[in-house]
């Protein structure tokens, strides 16, 4: 096997099919890239079982053939290459990385131990790609990376009478987007881990998207992405969204996050922040025995039943759902300080984000 191609185009198709190496296995193996070169194309597969890339790129063919070579080793050499040409070869029993002046010497990996997957069946349904990326961005920040959990490190994939629902929680807080008109038929429990590499590894205009038995497919222009599903049953979420909510703000969403950005200087995660909803906006305050306090007002619209309402948050996490939200304004649905609330925007149906609050 031996290729020559431009370093820059060598080096993304090599890092966006490395982001799927596993770091830490007990087969060393699934440290490498799967490289194989036929006809004009170059094809390169990264793996952990869990979550695989498959990514490709024209390329000057000098030899076809297949190899494994360590991922990191081999990404970081080519990317550490001057700006030009650069000949990538299986020599006897080495691999050799050359360009303009260097010369890497890599020891390969056993090609035979590589594990092999079947073809994709089936054509799926093409969604939007930026679309799907959004979605994937908002929801996942509510996915747990508690491994002990694994139910709970997933997006629930599930199809609906509109189209498609992704759902995520951590037990602390859960995001749900709606992606109207998108026929993918199926449920599964998609790691989120493998879901935002999606934007990061086959992102296009265009993705065409299927739910199999054990897995999920996502695939473009660019390559596919195969992320194997969790076992297990999803909480029943819908039992934690109430029909009403009896009090209500809509603040500016930049001037919130300035305010959480402020709030962070004294407040860590274990510290809430104290919210307090009113006639005028909101008050927002935090206060920490051996550091001091922070304390601000933030007008807005208030509407509700009562004349003020207390409520406290993990400040991190109330960050991370005003972050998700599109627009320029954030609305916070509080029917009292002890039940969850939601975020959304005020205007879009399609996105919200449920915050289990803080007792103080």
């Amino acid at each position: 096997m031996r290729i020559r191609a431009q370093r820059d185009d060598l080096a993304d198709v090599l890092a966006r099919a490395n982001r799927a190496v596993g770091t830490r296995t007990a087969l060393p193996v699934l440290q490498g890239l799967l490289c194989e070169v036929a006809g004009k194309t170059l094809k390169v597969t990264g793996t952990d079982l869990d979550v695989t890339v498959r990514t490709h790129a024209e390329v000057e063919v000098i030899e076809e053939g297949r190899a494994v070579i360590p991922g990191r080793l081999l990404s970081e050499a080519v990317r550490k290459m001057p700006s030009g040409m650069v000949t990538l070869g299986v020599s006897d029993n080495d691999i050799e990385i050359q360009g303009n002046g260097p010369r890497f010497t890599l020891r390969p990996l056993t090609v035979e131990d590589f594990p092999t997957q079947e073809e994709v069946a089936g054509e799926g349904v093409q969604v939007d790609g930026d679309a799907l990326a959004e979605a994937i961005n908002q929801v996942t920040v509510a996915a747990s990376g508690d491994g002990a959990r694994p139910i709970l490190t997933g997006v629930l994939f599930e199809t609906t009478d509109s189209g498609l629902r992704l759902v995520a929680t951590d037990s602390y807080r859960l995001a749900k987007r709606e992606l109207p008109g998108v026929g993918m038929e199926g449920t599964g429990l998609v790691p989120a881990r493998g879901l935002r590499e999606l934007p990061r590894t086959i992102g296009a205009p265009k993705v065409t998207a299927q739910l199999r038995e054990r897995e999920a497919v996502f695939t473009s222009e660019r390559g596919s992405l195969r992320l194997r599903l969790i076992d297990g049953n999803f909480p029943k979420y819908q039992t934690l969204l109430p029909d009403t909510y009896p009090n209500e703000v809509v603040l500016d969403k930049d001037e919130l996050l300035d305010a959480l950005g402020r709030v962070s200087l004294v407040a860590e995660d274990h510290i809430p922040v104290r919210l307090k909803l009113m006639e005028g906006g909101v008050e927002v305050a935090v206060s920490r025995q051996d550091v001091g306090a922070e304390t601000e007002h933030l007008a807005g619209d208030y509407k509700g039943v009562d004349e003020e309402v207390s409520i406290a948050f993990n400040p991190r996490y109330l960050g991370d759902g005003v972050s998700a939200l599109s627009g320029e304004k954030v609305r916070i649905r509080v029917i009292d300080g002890y039940k969850p609330s939601v975020i959304d925007n005020g205007s879009d149906a399609e996105f919200l984000y449920l915050l289990m609050p803080v007792r103080v």
